[in-house]
């Protein structure tokens, strides 16, 4: 059986594969594991989705139903949750969102108690008792959980996020595309209390323009707006606001890895970068290796996903890691991938160093790097072709010591992601032409 799981939380077409009954079941579970003895609190958040209400509906009557209280956060980015769960003393979070995705799918992830994603232990318990048709008896009278709503979700967030900068953006215009999403709710608003002039974008919503055609999954909108204004640098957010791309102020993309090696180097020269480590995953431009190295800075690699990155900043010790997607997490803020928090600090060190952006990031040289997704029907069989694997040994062979290959299967979705690298773009799109094709002849009939 196909793990209810994925890397990130229970994902699928709402009200087709992620139905009410899940919900229910899961917000059961969640009451009675989460919970302590006696009465738990589960914190409960979404994105702007228009499943997200009914969703929210049936996880809230499942908590209660396992015995818990349902702490109701309404519209709020997902490290909103992170963050509320720890500073609330609740029991563990729940964000009903799927992120990057397009707004008919929708998604359900926890949080510990201490903000961190749960471990695969207690996600195993959680799952076999939804699935399952196993049952207990159900608490009645007053031991039933209660719905209470935050009303002030959203303004201690922003209020947390704001105390992560030192000083204020005064004189600082900033563009920001929330994606329809939740960013909504605190971007433009914490931005304008620490005293930047804020151009805002898709920061209005009707439950099913999430991520379409906006903020960090599709740039354009945002760099034409930076082309057409003089402002700072622009951020655009995905649909539960935990990553965040930039555009410099000539209307350039800043990615995840470039984010980070900005921060990286800063954060190492005030003595804030523990270790002087940073972790990233396997998917890291090569360009963001060799600048961490001529930094002097270490960079420990993990497996795609930013649970992987958090596992390994918490057994290293690093304060810093991340995606080139726009996860990027600052242990000493957040316990998860945090776009608020993350776009505060760009803000920051563009106005601590007195440099533009633009300038800022010639701290690294991207390499040529060319992604394809291939839709497959199992992309299970990935690890068992033959074919593929051969495909992979004579890519790598062809670009010898200067590019790098990467064929994996995606953690949230049915496709097959095929990268390559190289010091010439054309080398990298011919390595990835040949695999695409032996992918799909293997993988997509």
């Amino acid at each position: 059986m196909t793990r209810l799981f994925g890397t990130d939380g229970v994902r699928g077409i709402a009200n087709a594969d992620l139905t009410p009954e899940l919900a229910f079941r899961l917000g059961e579970a969640a009451g009675h594991f989460l919970g302590e003895k006696g009465r738990g609190r589960i914190v409960v958040g979404r994105d702007t989705r228009r499943s997200g209400e009914m969703l929210e509906a049936a996880m809230v009557a499942g908590i209660c139903s396992g015995g818990a209280d349902a702490l109701v956060a309404g519209v709020v980015p997902t490290p909103a949750v992170a963050y509320l769960t720890r500073e609330m003393g609740a029991d563990g979070g729940v964000v009903i969102s799927a992120s990057h995705n397009p707004a008919p799918y929708n998604g359900i992830k926890f949080f510990s108690r201490d903000g961190f994603k749960l471990p695969d232990e207690l996600e195993d318990d959680i799952e076999e008792f939804t699935v399952s048709e196993r049952d207990w008896e159900r608490p009645t009278g007053a031991d039933i959980g209660r719905t209470v709503r935050i009303d002030d979700a959203v303004a201690r967030y922003i209020t947390h996020a704001i105390d992560t900068v030192d000083g204020d953006l005064t004189g600082m215009t900033i563009a920001v595309d929330c994606g329809h999403g939740a960013a909504s709710v605190a971007t433009p608003r914490a931005l304008r209390e620490l005293g930047a002039t804020v151009i805002s974008l898709n920061c209005e919503w009707n439950g099913m323009d999430i991520n379409d055609g906006c903020g960090s999954t599709d740039l354009g909108p945002l760099t034409e707006l930076v082309r057409t204004h003089k402002v700072d640098f622009g951020i655009a957010h995905d649909g539960d606001a935990d990553r965040v791309l930039a555009v410099d102020e000539q209307g350039n993309e800043v990615d995840g890895d470039l984010i980070m090696a900005i921060c990286a180097v800063q954060m190492k020269d005030q003595g804030r970068l523990l270790g002087d480590t940073v972790v990233s995953t396997v998917m890291c431009n090569l360009g963001f290796e060799v600048a961490m190295r001529e930094h002097g800075i270490n960079v420990i690699k993990t497996k795609v996903g930013d649970r992987y990155v958090l596992e390994q900043m918490r057994s290293s010790g690093a304060t810093l890691g991340g995606e080139q997607s726009g996860h990027i997490i600052f242990l000493e803020h957040n316990t998860t991938g945090d776009g608020l928090t993350t776009a505060l600090q760009i803000a920051a060190a563009i106005k601590r160093s007195g440099s533009p952006l633009s300038q800022l990031r010639t701290v690294m040289t991207r390499y040529p790097q060319v992604l394809v997704n291939v839709p497959v029907k199992d992309k299970g069989r990935l690890g068992a072709s033959s074919a593929v694997a051969t495909a992979i040994s004579e890519a790598e062979e062809a670009l010898g010591g200067s590019g790098r290959v990467l064929v994996r299967a995606s953690g949230t979705e049915p496709l097959v992601r095929v990268m390559a690298e190289a010091s010439e773009e054309s080398a990298a799109a011919a390595v990835v032409e040949r695999l695409v094709e032996v992918v799909r002849t293997e993988l997509a009939g």
